[in-house]
């Protein structure tokens, strides 16, 4: 049994959420969380939100134990992306993309 959790149109680029979600994958969920705590990305705060929220679904909806709780899934998506404009010199203007990120953490229970 798996329970989920998503984070949709977090405003950081996937590339960069990316790099911490690699550290966390297929870890226990204490592991996981301790490791989030102390990673010194923007991006950390984010997952570890989304990590919590998917065991809260799998205690709440599953009933399944806390304890036994891994990371069995997890990947980042491209959102959709801003698109803005900054002004350049002699009048000319350059096109800004502030991407989004669609963040997902699946997690399961071990077989003891």
């Amino acid at each position: 049994m798996e329970a989920k959790a998503v984070a949709k149109y977090i405003r950081i680029s996937p590339n960069k959420v990316r790099q911490v979600v690699d550290l966390i994958r297929g870890k226990d969920v204490r592991e996981a969380l301790a490791i989030l705590k102390f990673t010194p990305k923007r991006a950390a705060s984010a997952v570890e939100k989304v990590v919590k929220s998917a065991v809260a679904n799998a205690e709440h909806n599953y009933e399944m134990s806390g304890d036994n709780l891994y990371i069995a899934k997890v990947y980042v998506d491209n959102g959709p992306t801003w698109k803005r404009f900054k002004p350049r010199a002699m009048g000319r203007a350059d096109q800004m993309l502030k991407r989004t990120s669609h963040i997902t953490v699946v997690v399961s229970e071990k077989e003891v």
